[in-house]
């Protein structure tokens, strides 16, 4: 049972229709010397530089994802400063300087994500859209494991401009519909405010 908030980000687990996820990846530039961090499991989004950045808006009607949001981070390689080695990092440490950077990022429109709410859902909320609990920040994650600690809102609604469905919930030894974190699937939202290859807005 999920009795305790120990929120992961977004994890890939596979695609609508119960397509498997293989793992693809997409590889985007990130800025020299971006000065944010970016953990595994963030939402990330491309901006006007062709570059991706850390979506910094929750994904409600009030505060919408950018039109560039692209997917979730999942880990980045740059060539080190200090070493001159080509590094592969679980998160992207903010402010590095490394021309060559890129993050992974799975961009699927259809991927499915586990994610763990900020407080019950119960089974009514099956079907409807859900904003992140709280604004993503360089702090919302771990440098230690390089770890996202986003959450999901568990106050759901059926408006349109939000950014995520849900579509199931994770049934297991350690996890149900209605545990106090519930731990739960979603997907992109098909509309303005969810995933850049659906949403018809350009950047």
């Amino acid at each position: 049972m999920a009795s305790s908030a120990t929120p992961y980000g977004f994890r890939p687990i596979n695609l609508i229709g119960g397509q498997p996820f293989s793992g693809s990846t997409r590889q985007i530039k990130i800025a020299s010397a971006y000065d944010t961090n970016i953990f595994t499991g963030s939402v990330v989004s491309i901006v006007t530089a062709g570059t991706i950045e850390i979506v910094t808006t929750i994904g409600s009607n009030g505060s919408q994802f950018p039109a560039g949001t692209i997917g979730v981070f999942v880990g980045c390689s740059y060539t080190d400063p200090g070493s001159n080695q080509k590094t592969f990092k679980q998160y992207w440490p903010a402010d590095t300087a490394a021309s060559d950077a890129v993050g992974y990022v799975v961009d699927d429109p259809n991927a499915l994500y586990q994610v763990q709410a900020d407080a019950t859902m119960a089974q009514a909320t099956l079907g409807a859209n859900a904003p992140l609990a709280a604004v993503q920040s360089t702090s919302t994650g771990s440098t230690t494991t390089g770890n996202s600690t986003t959450a999901l809102d568990a106050t759901v609604a059926t408006t349109t401009g939000i950014a995520f469905r849900v579509v199931d919930f994770v049934d297991g030894p350690e996890s149900a519909v209605g545990d106090d974190y519930t731990d739960v699937i979603v997907k992109f939202n098909a509309s303005a405010g969810g995933h850049s290859y659906t949403n018809p807005v350009g950047i």
